[in-house]
């Protein structure tokens, strides 16, 4: 019901596990992460039934891709978080079995229709129901397989549309609840542009996200050191990409290409012309980061077991500096206070060492944006010295004078200054960065200015 009335947008099934869990274990930081944590290892049993299906190899390739996502850096930072994308990513591999499964047995005929794509609507219903993301996996699958039946309709065609009919189906209640939302937020609009005002550029962004998989040291877009890694992992990239096409059947390419191309395209396409996309689409790219992985799995799986000793040799130094990379990511990442995944909250852990500091601070804050989820998540670091005010609107509230350091979060001009004229202080900007401020209430100047 909170989806519902706050963000339906959010498909409903992790927070219902997620629900029960906490219920069951606690609501401790460590237990939310612990359900995720638990959840990312069902990505390798999942991922080694995907290579068998599309592939149809034996143990090397599944079992280095398995190794190259057990020490992905982006596999380690959803692992970790207590958000829906790492189990979004369980269902993804497994719709993606499921439909290669299916169409590989539509061809024996002694196959049971229903059994087969029957696992494909379950698996493809419970991705829908953990993102709403999962529409364009959908097109992607839909795609690949009209284009591999050569744009005919035939039995594999007719028994997709089938199945895909049949879990939107099964997904109409909550897709009848984001329609509800969708059209009130249309009908509520008053025409203003709402566009968030900390976009990145859209080239370096897609930069990052090529080497991210591989190795991540958390590094701001503008650094050149960036567009040095980015351009490495993009040539080898490119090349694992072209020595797929050249060295599988259609069957196999096109299935891994649809799946990096088209859920990617509703990011990128709208922004184009600008040439900027907002911050927080990384997890949407979930279906890129599998697919470009598999390519990397089996472009080194290939080549480690072909050519003369000197050819294989090269293959694994690659695959050992590889796997060097990631060991050293995910130490910079257990080291790190915070990462870019974070978003919004990422500067909380350095406002918390400022705030902690202080003798007996106050910080004060309103409900409005992102104010509400800060202020939990500063709950977890600050000491229980710090006391929080929170006033559901922008009416000035009332500072008791048993407090030391007095610290807005994040106000409008308006309200800070309203605040700081009643009670005769200044403001001073003790953090800032580009998705809030953080201010402290001092004496003014011997001038009296503000």
């Amino acid at each position: 019901m909170s989806l519902i009335i706050e963000s339906p947008e959010k498909s409903p099934l992790y927070f219902i596990i997620a629900r029960f869990w906490v219920e069951r274990f606690g609501n401790s930081v460590t237990v939310i992460r612990y359900l995720s944590a638990l959840i990312s290892l069902l990505v390798f049993p999942c991922l080694y039934w995907f290579c068998r299906e599309l592939f149809n190899v034996t143990l090397s390739l599944p079992s280095l891709a398995i190794a190259l996502m057990a020490n992905s850096p982006m596999h380690l930072v959803y692992a970790q978080e207590g958000r829906e994308y790492i189990l979004w990513l369980v269902t993804i591999i497994l719709a993606s079995t499921a439909l290669l499964r299916a169409i590989r047995l539509q061809s024996n005929q002694k196959s049971d229709p229903f059994t087969t794509w029957g696992i494909y609507v379950i698996t493809l219903t419970l991705s829908l129901y953990t993102c709403l993301w999962t529409i364009f996996v959908a097109i992607a699958h839909g795609i690949y397989v009209v284009l591999v039946a050569k744009l005919r309709l035939n039995e594999t065609v007719r028994y997709y549309l089938i199945a895909t009919i049949f879990a939107v189906f099964a997904f109409f209640p909550w897709l009848l609840v984001v329609f509800a939302k969708f059209f009130q937020f249309v009908l509520s609009s008053d025409g203003t542009n709402n566009s968030d005002p900390n976009i990145i550029p859209l080239i370096p962004f897609l930069l990052v996200q090529m080497s991210r998989s591989f190795f991540d040291l958390n590094i701001s877009l503008d650094n050149p050191i960036n567009y040095l890694i980015s351009a490495i992992f993009l040539i080898l990239a490119a090349y694992a990409i072209y020595f797929l096409c050249r060295t599988t059947n259609y069957q196999v390419w096109l299935f891994i290409i649809t799946l990096i191309v088209v859920p990617a395209l509703p990011l990128i396409l709208p922004n184009l012309a600008s040439g900027r996309i907002s911050p927080g689409c990384e997890p949407y790219l979930l279906p890129s980061y599998l697919g470009i992985q598999i390519i990397f799995a089996y472009l080194l799986a290939t080549q480690m077991y072909n050519g003369k000793v000197s050819h294989r040799r090269i293959w694994q130094i690659v695959i050992g500096l590889l796997i060097i990379c990631s060991l050293i990511s995910s130490r910079v990442y257990y080291q790190a206070d915070t990462w870019w995944s974070k978003g919004v909250s990422s500067g909380n852990p350095q406002i918390a060492r400022f705030i902690n500091q202080k003798y007996r601070p106050l910080l004060i804050t309103n409900f409005s944006e992102i104010n509400y989820g800060n202020v939990v998540s500063l709950s977890y670091l600050l000491e229980p010295k710090v006391r929080f005010q929170l006033v559901p609107d922008q009416t000035v509230p009332i500072i008791p004078n048993d407090f030391t350091d007095i610290f807005l979060l994040n106000p409008t001009n308006a309200w800070r200054l309203q605040i700081a004229r009643k009670y005769q202080l200044k403001p001073n900007l003790v953090y800032g960065d580009d998705y809030y401020l953080v201010w402290k209430l001092v004496q003014p100047t011997s001038n009296g200015e503000f």
